[in-house]
């Protein structure tokens, strides 16, 4: 558990490679031995995450054994006290499942001894690096905060980090600010690592502002030319809107709790909310909560793209594109949706998720998916197609916490780093093969040519659409039956919005392979695959688009290959149950009719746009 207790190191390793490459990358490591640097740390902060990530599995694990045995000596005695009763005295029968610990108790009905998902609470590791500094009578330390939502997100932005610093070694070379990005990528990566695992408020804001500036200088990276310049100021100062509500909403939970530490905040939250519930009362902190829920959203609208605030994001195209995939995949968009679930019991008891029908959350989530698979129809440029659906999976991923789907916000997210990122890289390749364009009207013809890219990226778009067995079907379908089960009420506008998307999301993806792949090349040169360096990182993410959905595979999928142990992964080790149960969080069934339903719009937003162009009823011709 060492990694557990010192996770500080994961984020410090990138950010000392972003000193030595900006202080040494010239003079001393040379320019082009510079990428080197930030490969070899970012490899090593890979390394530590995986360990991270067995290092918690074990931990969850042995709270799993310890009170899987607890339970049974419990039950043991208790049925010992029965005995001594006497001989009318009703035994109670328990029924342990290894695996998720779950005891069920039964003298009449069954009812659960654990926490109520069936698996163990496993509180988070909070460690103090040291005192940062003091305002006043207030003590400020810094530290981390590891749970299973921390060691997720890890994973995920180190290995998308891992595969753009070696895929930019090519797209990249022979740059004028060759150093200086490799740099900056450095220093964003650790960033974000800061930031999800920050162990308290303030260091969260410290984390979510230098994604920002990173992200400004790195859209911004071909300053000589406006529109890229314009761009990144777009960003900085949208951002700086949102990052508002951010500063008001941390100044209300800290008013109200007395304390910057998020493990306190979401503790005391879940208290009253037990308390409440049992005095048949609301929660004494609603009001407080639903203001702080509602600046806080102002930020979340701001860095990860929802509606109003999304407007920078498409314009956020004008950066090199494997920093595109960087940002739109595993960094600053993710973090709003990183934050709502960090800081979960606030916006659950806030926005009231679990007894509503509707809440600003899920509304504004919903209708941003569905704004996003609009407007990217309207889009000739290949990123921006992909920006305008990372609107709208983002909006997607709101929409399924505003629901109460948790775990289902999450696993998207997981699979969504994947095959988005894939499908930034592989529209990179292409620019690269054509001459730098990424006007599709441009293209057409490159499945011919570029074999490799064009087979991953169907294979991302088909993940990314929501077709079985890849690895969007499984999160998209979590989403849409969080939002037809709810908590304690459905969210019907919120199922339909998810419904249409997912038609919408098909049919504009199969639209860019069309004009992108299909048909006769119409730009200028010749066009060629792009070499091992790019297309190596493209197969490894679609091999992941491919196997990332059966990290939380429901139960009756695995029981008919007798692995039903090996279910909701995601749920199991990722989920925050310290905070969740507290709040009365809970899970739906699955569903198959649903599960079908999703499926059949995919495919048929897939055969509409296909049929629209082959048989030439549409535009065939530009």
């Amino acid at each position: 558990m060492w990694i557990l207790e010192n996770a500080f190191l994961i984020p410090l390793i990138p950010a000392i490679s972003f000193v030595v490459i900006l202080l040494f990358g010239r003079s001393v490591i040379g320019v082009e031995r510079v990428q080197k640097v930030g490969i070899t740390a970012v490899g090593i902060v890979w390394i530590l995450s995986m360990i991270a990530a067995v290092s918690w599995i074990t931990r969850v694990e042995d709270s799993t054994s310890s009170k899987y045995d607890d339970a049974e000596h419990a039950l043991i005695e208790v049925n010992e006290g029965l005995s001594a009763a006497g001989a009318d005295a009703e035994p109670l029968d328990g029924a342990l499942s290894g695996a998720n610990g779950t005891l069920h108790l039964a003298a009449g009905d069954d009812g659960h001894a654990d926490d109520g998902h069936g698996y163990a609470t496993t509180e988070p590791v909070i460690s103090k690096v040291g005192g940062w500094w003091s305002s006043g009578l207030e003590s400020f330390a810094i530290g981390t905060l590891v749970d299973g939502q921390t060691v997720l997100l890890l994973i995920v932005v180190t290995s998308i980090s891992l595969l753009v610093h070696i895929y930019s070694s090519e797209y990249v070379k022979g740059d004028r600010r060759f150093v200086h990005y490799y740099a900056f990528l450095s220093l964003f990566t650790a960033s974000m690592l800061f930031f999800v695992m920050a162990q308290n408020l303030v260091q969260m804001i410290v984390g979510w502002e230098l994604v920002g500036v990173c992200s400004f200088v790195l859209i911004g990276h071909w300053w000589e030319e406006r529109p890229n310049t314009d761009a990144a100021v777009k960003a900085f100062l949208t951002n700086r809107v949102g990052d508002i509500g951010l500063l008001v909403g941390v100044a209300i939970l800290f008013g109200t709790f007395g304390t910057f530490s998020i493990h306190e905040i979401n503790t005391k939250i879940g208290d009253a909310s037990q308390e409440a519930a049992a005095a048949g009362m609301a929660n004494p902190y609603h009001f407080a909560l639903l203001m702080a829920s509602i600046a806080l959203m102002a930020a979340v609208c701001s860095k990860s793209g929802q509606f109003p605030l999304h407007t920078w994001l498409p314009d956020a195209m004008a950066g090199p594109t494997p920093v595109s995939a960087l940002i739109h995949a595993a960094t600053m968009v993710v973090a709003g949706v990183f934050m709502i679930g960090r800081l979960y019991p606030v916006f659950f008891e806030g926005f009231s998720i679990g007894t509503s029908s509707i809440n600003l959350m899920a509304f504004i989530g919903g209708f941003t998916a569905l704004a996003g698979a609009g407007l990217a129809f309207a889009q000739w440029d290949i990123k921006k197609v992909l920006a305008y659906s990372t609107v709208s999976q983002l909006g997607y991923m709101v929409m399924a916490l505003g629901v109460g789907a948790w775990t289902a916000a999450m696993f998207h997210l997981f699979t969504h780093a994947f095959f988005k990122a894939c499908l930034f890289l592989g529209a990179g390749s292409v620019s690269h093969a054509a001459h730098h364009t990424f006007d599709m009207r441009e293209m057409g013809g490159l499945r011919k040519y570029m074999p490799h890219t064009y087979k991953t990226f169907v294979i991302s778009t088909l993940a990314l659409a929501g077709i079985f067995p890849f690895a969007g079907f499984w999160s998209k379908d979590e989403i849409l039956l969080g939002a037809l089960a709810g908590q304690q009420n459905a969210y019907p506008l919120m199922l339909i919005f998810g419904c249409v998307v997912a038609l919408l999301t098909a049919a504009y993806m199969t639209r860019v392979i069309w004009y992108t792949f299909w048909g006769e090349y119409r730009g200028h040169g010749h066009p060629h695959e792009s070499p091992k360096v790019m297309t190596v990182p493209l197969w490894i993410l679609a091999v992941m688009a491919v196997v990332a959905g059966a990290f939380n595979l429901p139960t009756p999928v695995l029981e008919l290959f007798g692995l039903e142990g090996l279910a909701h992964l995601v749920q199991t080790y990722a989920e925050p149950t310290h905070y969740l149960n507290a709040i009365g969080l809970s899970h739906p069934d699955p569903s198959l009719w649903l599960a079908l339903v999703g499926l059949a719009l995919a495919l048929a937003g897939i055969a509409i746009t296909f049929i629209y162009f082959w048989r030439n009823t549409g535009p065939h011709g530009l």
